[in-house]
């Protein structure tokens, strides 16, 4: 018997969500499989969001895309945050289940497919350094390491810096997420030449309004950046 084996029979795996018992590493019970709200068929081109229609390769916008202007070119999402995909967005971000970042990533890049460019390079969404210090590590950065990795595209996690603490967005309205996060971002001197004339992957964990998106996707414009597309675990829907 192989270590590998070995191990298993020690440590047989585990459901990512409620540690049943699974027949590979990583993966999800079947019951947690049918709960976790996958994002599939046909999306907004620009957010994610899943729309009706049968066509996967149809570009269409949804209402909320048409209406607001969006400097970014195309997005995508792998799961609606709620149910599973809420519970597994906070284990990662407030659960210490940095275990989390690999398969997520794996359901991120497979939904990506249609927006990825060769050479792009994949930037996250970083924190505030006193906020990056109270969690110890930034979950977008995560996710984009090993989107990167997985699709081998160059990674830049500190291509982008959060000049002031902004808060939670929580409870703010559409507007005053915007307002909050204008000027927030910027690209460092150090990182101009990496930014400069560059297909930007820009990586994030939940998108709710886009204001996140859009104050970081201005920042790399500025810092010289030739396109921004936009991917999430998990997009935030209007019910929610």
């Amino acid at each position: 018997m192989g270590l590998q084996g070995a191990l298993q029979l020690l440590y047989p795996p585990q459901c990512i969500s409620c540690s049943a018992p699974v027949q590979s590493d990583f993966g999800l019970c079947s019951a947690c499989w049918r709960e976790t709200p996958f994002i599939s068929g046909l999306v907004c081109d620009q957010c994610g969001i899943p729309l009706p229609g049968s066509d996967p390769s149809e570009r269409v916008l949804c209402d909320d895309c048409l209406a607001i202007a969006r400097p970014w070119d195309r997005g995508r999402a792998a799961l609606l945050y709620h149910e599973n995909g809420r519970r597994l967005v906070l284990a990662l971000k407030h659960g210490d289940r940095m275990d989390l970042a690999r398969p997520a990533a794996l359901w991120m890049r497979k939904v990506a497919a249609p927006i990825l460019r060769p050479n792009m390079l994949v930037v996250p969404v970083p924190l505030h350094w006193a906020r990056l210090f109270r969690r110890r590590f930034n979950q977008a950065a995560l996710l984009s390491r090993a989107i990167a990795k997985g699709a081998g595209l160059e990674h830049c996690p500190d291509a982008l810096i959060r000049k002031r603490s902004t808060g939670s967005q929580d409870g703010k309205t559409r507007d005053t997420r915007y307002a909050n996060l204008a000027g927030a971002f910027a690209v460092p001197r150090t990182r101009e030449a990496r930014v400069l004339d560059r297909d930007i992957l820009l990586v994030d964990d939940v998108m709710t309004s886009g204001a996140t998106f859009a104050a970081t996707t201005d920042a790399l414009f500025a810092g010289g950046a030739r396109s921004v597309s936009v991917l999430c675990l998990a997009r935030v829907a209007k019910d929610d």
